[in-house]
């Protein structure tokens, strides 16, 4: 068994959907170096379509049921069904995005960035930072899976020294390194989702790379944050890994001072055991912890609803860049110094965890290449 294949073991059992041939999009899981059709296993048309949506909207016991039904049916190896090696198949968006809010969770990486942005405040932290986790809401529509590839945006930015802005091709296209988490259970307007019951909402976590063109976004986003810098594209990875499968990775929040709210109060905040690695052009260039993020995915979960705001399956909130203490844990080119994305350039975003019974599962690969900006489109 190969590496990658021993990080989808039995204890992982991601969900994604697959195509093989000309054949229609259908529901699988992956075991080791192979894809498995569920409905063929289950013999449940919820998995014959082309989107986990119907099975994530049935909720955690059904959640729970299926993934126990798996974990008998593959306990002796593969089945002699419907089973594809992975490199035979095409792997496609595996939910429908419904809405996207990223978060700023990282107290490394704001703190970064805000020595970069605002280098003469004593604090490179916003006033709001510790009291609430930051966030700002995307566009569904810019998420791609991985493998897609990435054309460098255009928009408004203010050359060097200038007065006066300027449209063209962003210079300094970098990355964000992420987690993403996607709700299976959404909630009804109005009624917010305790910060204790966000297992009962969140159904599984993803890779997530928020493409970013820091020099739109510096222009852009004062007063109401990003926009253009942001909305291009967002590169996910095509298996769901299910929170189930995380148990084993559950960890301690970092200290939280001042005490959050009661509203984002937990006895215990947890966090993930998530190692992330950035290749960038073939070459690991960092592994950011995910264990070192300050606001947790069910305290994001509780603020992103308190004002009553409602979600549904197939929601997508990411944590916000992942970075830690080193500079080899940075999550953002910007961080490492100032080198930006050139086209051609390929980045590659891989993440493990601690699985069950001293096992270690992958979350597979979000992928992305830069193309050059189609500049003629935008002087018409």
């Amino acid at each position: 068994m190969s590496a990658e294949a021993s990080l989808f073991g039995l204890t992982n059992l991601p969900y994604g959907v697959y195509s093989v041939g000309g054949s229609a999009p259908r529901v699988a899981t992956r075991l080791g170096d192979h894809v498995v059709d569920l409905a063929t296993l289950l013999d449940d048309d919820v998995f014959a379509g082309s989107s986990l949506n119907p099975f994530m909207a049935q909720g955690p016991d059904r959640w729970a049921a299926v993934r126990a039904a798996v974990t008998a049916a593959l306990a002796d190896g593969l089945p002699a069904e419907g089973v594809h090696p992975v490199a035979d198949v095409t792997l496609h968006l595996p939910f429908e995005v419904a809405d996207y809010t990223d978060f700023y969770a990282s107290e490394q990486h704001a703190s970064n960035l805000g020595r970069l942005f605002r280098p003469d405040s004593p604090d490179p932290l916003m006033p709001n930072w510790k009291h609430m986790p930051v966030s700002y809401t995307g566009r569904a529509s810019s998420v791609v899976v991985s493998g897609t590839e990435v054309v460098r945006p255009c928009g408004q930015r203010l050359p060097a020294g200038g007065g006066s802005p300027e449209l063209g091709p962003s210079a300094r296209l970098d990355i964000e390194a992420e987690v993403g988490f996607v709700l299976g259970v959404g909630n009804d307007a109005g009624t917010p989702i305790p910060v204790t019951q966000a297992e009962q909402h969140v159904f599984g976590v993803v890779l997530f790379n928020d493409w970013s063109a820091r020099d739109i976004q510096a222009w852009e986003y004062v007063p109401l944050g990003p926009h253009l810098g942001k909305s291009f594209a967002s590169t996910i990875s095509p298996w769901v890994v299910p929170l189930a499968a995380l148990a084993a990775a559950r960890t301690a929040t970092p200290e939280q001072r001042p005490t959050p709210l009661p509203y984002l109060a937990l006895p215990e905040p947890w966090g993930l055991d998530i190692t992330l690695e950035v290749e960038w052009n073939g070459e690991v260039v960092s592994r950011p912890p995910y264990a070192s993020m300050y606001w947790s995915p069910a305290q994001m979960l509780a603020h992103l609803t308190v004002n009553g705001a409602s979600t549904r399956t197939g929601d997508l909130f990411a944590s916000g860049t992942v970075s830690g203490p080193g500079r080899d844990q940075v999550g953002s080119l910007i961080e490492r110094g100032g080198d930006f994305l050139a086209d051609g350039d390929e980045v590659v975003l891989r993440a493990t965890a601690p699985g069950a019974n001293g096992t270690t599962i992958g979350f597979g690969e979000a992928a992305g290449r830069i193309t050059p900006a189609r500049t003629r489109e935008h002087q018409r």
